[in-house]
């Protein structure tokens, strides 16, 4: 037969048919035993927990859009960035993280890239650490810790393990808890640090309590990984925030660190964040980096511009950066007034419990105490919502509707908010 005789497989409508037939399926049948997922917690709330003013509006901060419009009129090009993303944000970014005097830094030995956003800047851990940490392939978490930590670590493989952190006798950090189980992990785990505004509990260490960890990790010879999603936004100062990878550097620690600017900008849709890893020498520096692009390359080549490009203009523009630090105070202390509002009506309506620990959290988010019951009775009778362990953000919280709130709260915890349908 000649080869222009030759037909490809499937070729005749009627075999085709048939063999479709005896296989008893559907060509778009594929994904028909696709089970549902469990509903996505965070998609259910993230308008809830962005950056909102007096009225319940999104905030676009007002540097933000002076950025933008200097941007619009350079006219700049959409060319792609390098693997490891824009050099000048990355720069800028890496001196807010660690401080203008780092050694590491002025040394050149700090390996830094462009990340999407915090997430991103976890799973470029999660990669690294997979590929090559020479310690055990154990990440250790706070227990509770943000919900996408778990995922992103376990799907490169790597083995979750949860330390104390929360107690919930005194709605408090169990400090003690917290340091016996960094301290009988095995030699040279991976410790997963928040570094401000625990998420989701809004509890940190005093910054005594940061040098005692600093110490105990490196007596066990274990890695810091820090995630710092909330620099400047947790106290309003971004020198205070970022105390303690800071202090971990200084004593030696060999950090890495996730950074996120979608809090303390509000670019929540932009996607900027950096990951970076402290080495020995520029000479490693070069080593891991060149690990970091293999990492970063299957998984989007090259990370998006806008993003980069306004963080690095408002760092980079003394005008700017200083009207920014302004809008973060003001931003990080409206959270703290309605901290202390929120307080206040719930002391005020007599509402059973220690109320205090909305006062001395810190940061978007408040872990209520509130009970899984509660929390339903929230959602049934007042249109009220949050996660299912009581978490808030504090953020959507304002003049307007915080009373509303206190007095819901106040009748859930009492047991007099019930839907009729429990009744």
């Amino acid at each position: 037969m000649a080869e222009s005789d030759r037909q490809p497989p499937f070729a005749h409508p009627t075999i085709h048919f048939i063999l479709i037939a005896s296989n008893n399926m559907s060509i778009t049948n594929f994904w028909a035993e696709v089970p549902q997922g469990p509903a996505d917690i965070w998609q259910q709330a993230q308008r809830r927990r962005r950056c909102r003013d007096e009225n319940g509006k999104p905030y676009v901060l007002e540097s933000v859009l002076k950025a933008e419009d200097l941007l619009h009129s350079k006219r700049l090009d959409k060319e792609y960035l390098p693997i490891t993303g824009h050099a000048e944000f990355c720069k800028l970014a890496s001196t807010m993280a660690y401080g203008k005097d780092s050694k590491p830094l002025k040394e050149d030995r700090v390996a830094v890239t462009q990340s999407i956003s915090g997430t991103g800047a976890l799973r470029i851990a999660a990669g690294i650490l997979s590929g090559f940490y020479p310690g055990p392939k154990t990440v250790y978490l706070p227990d509770p810790t943000w919900g996408a930590h778990i995922p992103i670590f376990e799907g490169t493989g790597l083995k979750v393990v949860r330390y104390r952190y929360f107690d919930k006798r005194t709605v408090g950090l169990d400090f003690e808890g917290m340091k016996e189980d960094i301290r009988n992990a095995e030699s040279g785990s991976i410790i997963l640090l928040h570094a401000c505004a625990q998420n989701p509990t809004g509890i940190d260490p005093t910054q005594e309590q940061w040098r005692e960890l600093a110490d105990l990790l490196k007596e066990k010879k274990h890695l810091a990984l820090f995630d710092m999603a909330y620099q400047g936004f947790a106290s309003g100062d971004l020198e205070r925030d970022a105390f303690a990878p800071r202090y971990f550097v200084e004593q030696g620690h060999q950090i890495m660190l996730c950074q996120s600017f979608a809090k303390n900008l509000g670019l929540y849709a932009e996607r900027a964040g950096t990951f970076s890893m402290v080495t020995s020498s520029p000479e490693e520096k070069e080593r891991v980096l060149s690990q970091l692009k293999r990492v970063i390359r299957p998984l989007y080549s090259s990370p998006p511009i806008h993003g980069a490009l306004l963080v690095a203009t408002i760092l980079g523009t003394p005008e700017l950066y200083q009207q920014w630090l302004s809008e973060v105070q003001k931003m990080a202390n409206r959270i703290i007034d309605m901290r202390e509002k929120l307080y206040d009506a719930l002391v005020a309506l007599q509402t059973p419990g220690d109320w205090g620990h909305i006062k001395s959290q810190i940061g978007m988010f408040s872990f209520t105490g509130l009970t899984r019951e509660q929390v339903d009775d929230l959602a049934d009778c007042a249109h009220i919502y949050m996660t299912k362990d009581g978490r808030i953000s504090m953020a959507g919280l304002n003049e307007h509707n915080l009373q509303y709130f206190a007095e819901s709260v106040s009748k859930a915890v009492k047991g007099e908010l019930k839907s009729k349908a429990s009744l």
